[in-house]
């Protein structure tokens, strides 16, 4: 990617803190942050657990709806978790409705029985699948019909229409910390998330590792982003920040610590340092997340965006 300003995206506020859900912050903040100049708006995926996790593709035909210039990324779905041929139809239309404004994320996600036991997903075989399932969506995309055989997934001679409007579909991008999994996002992918769940040093750990498979596969860095999701609290009370910060993380990851070892809080002055780390490290995009007060870190970290 070109040296210069990077872009920065911002996390849209999926996780709802009450019940029942309330929907306005989330079209607010679409707007808001298409106005400030940000790049992207993103969202994660989670269909099982307690918090209150809105279903990505819905919710970006929703701020699609709302918005004309930014990007609308998922970081990342658990792709194991889904039928390939039904989401790539739903991406394929949030594709046609945004006028060709997707960013599609992927990973495997982590090993969890009684889940992996709820999709059907036979243990040990979550990488497979979610290669089969790239296939057959890249397929889908791209062919006027399509066929693959693999494991898990068949095709022959089948037509999806409408196609999504970026051909061959929409940018992939990957998710993953272990280095196989950051071989296969330079080997299948266009480009890559540092997960939230891992620190700034993790970061640039992982960079290296990319930077070496880049070179080994003879590939042009150009062709690939390296981007980072970085949680993140702007308050000067910091013992607040942090206990809000906790409490985020027990909901959503089940880990209140987690908070602790990767993300980060305190005044303005110094999350800025923190981003600029990151930057220095060789992320080429951000996204930005808060957890709490959406518009008040809108407002205090534009200055990034535009």
């Amino acid at each position: 990617m070109a040296s210069g300003k990077i872009p920065f995206g911002f996390a849209l506020p999926q996780v709802s803190p009450t019940e029942p859900v309330d929907i306005e912050p989330i079209g607010h903040v679409a707007r808001r942050a298409e106005e400030l100049g940000f790049q992207s708006l993103w969202t994660l995926d989670q269909v099982l657990g307690g918090s209150r996790n809105l279903e990505p593709v819905s919710l970006l035909s929703y701020v699609a709806a709302l918005t004309t210039r930014v990007r609308l990324g998922t970081a990342v779905f658990v792709l194991p978790q889904h039928n390939p041929v039904q989401l790539a139809k739903d991406l394929a239309t949030l594709d046609v409705l945004s006028g060709g404004r997707v960013d599609a994320g992927f990973g495997i996600g982590n090993e969890n029985p009684p889940h992996d036991a709820a999709f059907g997903i036979p243990s040990g075989r979550r990488v497979k699948r979610m290669t089969e399932s790239l296939a057959v969506m890249h397929a889908l995309w791209s062919e006027r019909k399509a066929s693959y055989d693999g494991e898990f997934f068949q095709l022959k001679d089948i037509r999806m229409e409408p196609k999504p409007v970026q051909q061959p579909g929409p940018p992939i991008w990957f998710g993953g910390r272990v280095e196989p999994a950051l071989r296969r996002a330079v080997r299948l992918g266009d480009a890559w998330m540092g997960p939230g769940s891992s620190s700034i040093d993790e970061f640039r750990e992982h960079v290296a590792i990319l930077r070496r498979a880049l070179d080994e596969q003879d590939r042009d860095p150009a062709t690939f982003t390296l981007s980072k999701r970085l949680y993140l609290a702007i308050d000067d009370d910091r013992g607040r920040a942090e206990g809000r910060l906790r409490e985020w993380f027990a909901h959503v990851y089940g880990s209140a610590d987690l908070a602790n070892q990767v993300a980060v809080w305190g005044p303005a002055s110094y999350i800025n340092e923190r981003i600029a780390e990151v930057i220095d490290i060789g992320a080429e995009h951000m996204l930005l997340h808060p957890v709490f007060d959406f518009d008040e870190h809108l407002d205090a970290l534009s200055h990034w965006a535009g």
